[in-house]
């Protein structure tokens, strides 16, 4: 089948969603069908290069405002002249968009008026951007929220078929007004990358992490994370066992939480990584004990499965999808979000357990081997079937 893979990020952007992309387009690639990428350049002008072997089609952008990390197309004439081309040499049997912005959205609008195809899969909250305007008044942000909702699922039913990560974020969708049955289907991971090692005392020397019990986050350091909340909760940690936080990622809140550190009198006891490769990231989990997730706008999160996979148990707070992978009692703990004080007794108890700890790390590589790539493969080809 010749897919065209639309999406508002890709590589070399780093989040959750640009790295699902690559890898779904990697996996169908391997599968034998025929892919090409359109997502916005890294300039002005459109570009075509190729990743991963793939052609990608690179359409003229601008940073976003408020993320410059983060380009955006305009509804420029230029720009919906430039996808018409794209779609018109393609010729693509589906057009399979990433998320409901511009980029994501003419694309559908193309695919009604060629009478081709659109499978949509959503990777957006409204909290991904209402966590950023905290200082509006109540009100505004709610009627925001309710927009951003009903502009959304406008977009959807204009698709063929729409899909999310798991059944709480398909769920979101048809209460936003989606008509369409919501088809959740993982991100999924490959789990012959992440595996469970014992060897980790190389990964704490060359990153620098003292030998002591270790709680941590992986992720972009944004606002929507909350990471601040896993700081606040390290000098509570420490009132029964000296363990230390790992942050690993990058991003523009650093500054804000290297200074929280200092001013809670545990910045000997934060410890950031900064970004890590690809090949790393098996490895500096295995090397901490406890897998922490703050952020309350995740659909699923692509990070908590690798910690899942390396055998982690997890703590993450109560909302969303986080408690599809989080299970009280089983791999893990919920919190409720704003209580640092509940995660802190959360990580302590794991940190000071050690059959506890092993207990639940076990069962959290049984539930990652649920959302194995293959397995989202083979749904996402299912799908493109159908809808085709």
């Amino acid at each position: 089948m010749r897919i065209l893979l639309g999406t508002d990020t890709y590589p070399p952007d780093i989040n959750g969603a640009a790295y699902f992309t690559q890898r779904l387009a990697c996996g169908l690639r391997d599968r034998g069908h025929e892919l090409r990428i359109v997502c916005p350049a890294l300039s002005r002008s459109s570009t075509e290069d190729r990743l991963d072997d793939i052609p990608v089609s690179r359409i003229a952008s601008v940073p976003v405002p408020t993320y410059p990390a983060l380009r955006f197309c305009l509804p420029l004439r230029s720009v919906k002249q430039d996808l018409a081309a794209v779609v018109a040499d393609f010729e693509p049997d589906l057009i399979h968009t990433q998320n409901h912005f511009l980029l994501s959205r003419l694309l559908i609008r193309l695919g009604h008026d060629n009478g081709i195809p659109v499978l949509a899969t959503n990777h957006f909250v409204p909290e991904n951007i209402l966590v950023q305007i905290e200082f509006f008044p109540k009100p505004l942000r709610r009627a925001i929220g309710r927009w951003m909702g009903r502009d959304l699922a406008r977009v959807y039913n204009g698709a063929t078929a729409v899909s999310a990560p798991t059944p709480t974020a398909a769920r979101l969708l048809e209460t936003q007004g989606v008509l369409h049955r919501v088809q959740p289907i993982s991100c999924g991971l490959d789990l012959s990358v992440f595996t469970p090692t014992e060897e980790t005392a190389p990964t704490r020397e060359r990153f620098s992490i003292p030998d002591r019990p270790t709680f941590m986050f992986v992720g972009r350091l944004d606002v929507e994370k909350r990471i601040d909340e896993l700081i606040r909760a390290v000098p509570l940690v420490r009132e029964t066992i000296d363990a230390q936080l790992v942050i690993v990622g990058q991003g523009k809140e650093r500054p804000k939480l290297e200074r929280l550190a200092s001013e809670l009198g545990v910045a000997d006891r934060v410890v950031f990584t900064g970004f890590l490769a690809d090949e790393d990231m098996p490895h500096i989990y295995a090397a901490c004990d406890v897998f922490c997730i703050a952020g309350t706008a995740e659909l699923q999160s692509i990070v908590t499965l690798e910690a899942l996979a390396v055998g982690r148990p997890v703590v993450a707070v109560d909302v969303l999808a986080l408690p599809h992978l989080a299970r009280t009692g089983e791999n893990g703990y919920t919190y409720t979000p704003g209580h640092p004080e509940k995660l802190a007794a959360h990580v302590a108890r794991l940190l000071t357990d050690d059959a506890l700890r092993r207990r639940m790390g076990a069962r959290s590589i049984e539930i990652a081997a649920e959302h194995d790539i293959g397995r989202t493969l083979d749904e996402f080809e299912d799908l493109h079937r159908r809808t085709a």
